[in-house]
């Protein structure tokens, strides 16, 4: 009579062990991003976050956001650097969370692995950690979960959810925007973490490139280029608030430029951004001749070299300017605000790009 061995969580390709072990080596990282509003530490079923601290508010608005960064994990994963790629979640998040004005609390995060490998996880985590640290804000819990068979071995992909908080009477949007306002631009660090599905198709099936290329243009390789870390720009736009009185922030995803800044302005307003007043990064030109794609589809996919905008009366643009730049913020005046003519949008870019 033959022998059989029981089912186990181990031999459908779950490892407990494993995914302990991951969590002893993040706990130094997740450490680093505490503020003194968190209560408890790693490995709760929640984390807890003191909304005490919220008593100085008059009327506190608390502001959320849940985002992923795309198909950039699939370079990470290619090239086995895992460590910044969490930058990208932060950014996605919190820049999102800042728009409105508030200030960045706390972060959860979600990475979804076909198989543990603790230092992998470790790594990601790392990551996030120093991104929100970058932030403000701190990272109060997580998941890892193990997906064998839905995933290979070495695929993953992560997500994340924030909170922040913004009183009331300063709540930034579309309301506030004026004619005669400034439009400046602040630069990306690079294609952050939107339009990868197009870049990899382009660089990959169509021009036939490899991550280990050398590209004289880029002055690196194309996957050191490709994983170039989103910005963070969630303290620069809070010292904005607290140096001019800024009107909005329009935060460059998905969507590009023009569609992202429409957002923010108002029924009877237009936005026109100048094309000229800034040469975007040597990757956009790449993508754009070795896929043939025209300037309005690279322009709807990608930041073209901004990252983050922001909306401020005219008489606060040398303050703006200064504080960014104090910051190490690359910025400068990109558009302006006028009333909406009857066959204009939101938001247009005119001109062509600074050589």
């Amino acid at each position: 009579m033959s022998q059989t061995t029981g089912a186990s969580y181990a031999s459908a390709g779950v490892d407990i062990e494993a995914g302990d072990r991951a969590v002893e080596l993040m706990k130094e990282w997740v450490k680093k991003t505490q503020r003194p509003e968190v209560l408890g530490g790693l490995g709760g079923f929640a984390g807890l976050f003191d909304a005490s601290a919220l008593k100085r508010y008059e009327r506190p608005l608390l502001a959320s956001a849940t985002d992923g960064v795309g198909t950039k994990v699939d370079i990470a994963r290619q090239m086995g650097v895992y460590d910044t790629i969490g930058h990208d979640l932060v950014a996605m998040v919190m820049d999102d969370i800042v728009v409105c004005g508030a200030e960045p609390l706390f972060m959860t995060d979600y990475i979804c692995v076909g198989k543990v490998h603790p230092e992998r996880v470790a790594a990601i985590v790392k990551g996030i950690a120093e991104g929100c640290v970058l932030a403000g804000c701190a990272l109060v819990g997580g998941e890892t979960a193990e997906h064998p068979g839905l995933l290979g071995p070495d695929d993953f992909d992560v997500a994340g959810a924030g909170t922040g908080v913004v009183e009331h009477d300063r709540l930034l949007g579309a309301d506030r925007i004026r004619t005669g306002d400034a439009v400046i631009a602040m630069a990306s660090s690079g294609l952050h973490s939107n339009g990868y599905s197009l870049v990899r198709h382009v660089v990959f099936d169509r021009a036939g490139m490899t991550l280990d290329q050398r590209v004289d243009e880029l002055g690196r390789t194309l996957g050191e280029e490709l994983l170039e870390p989103t910005k963070i720009y969630s303290l620069d736009c809070l010292a904005l608030t607290r140096t001019t009185d800024v009107h909005a922030f329009s935060h460059i995803t998905g969507g590009g430029l023009a569609a992202n800044l429409a957002r923010v302005i108002p029924d009877g307003l237009h936005a026109t951004v100048d094309r000229s007043t800034w040469a975007p990064g040597a990757i956009f030109d790449l993508v754009g001749k070795a896929g043939q794609v025209e300037r309005l589809e690279l322009e709807k996919t990608l930041n073209m070299g901004v990252g983050m905008m922001a909306v401020v009366p005219a008489d606060f643009v040398d303050a703006a300017l200064t504080t960014l730049a104090d910051r190490g913020v690359e910025s400068w005046v990109a558009g302006e605000i006028t009333e909406r003519g009857a066959h204009t949008t939101g938001a247009e870019l005119v001109g062509d790009y600074a050589k």
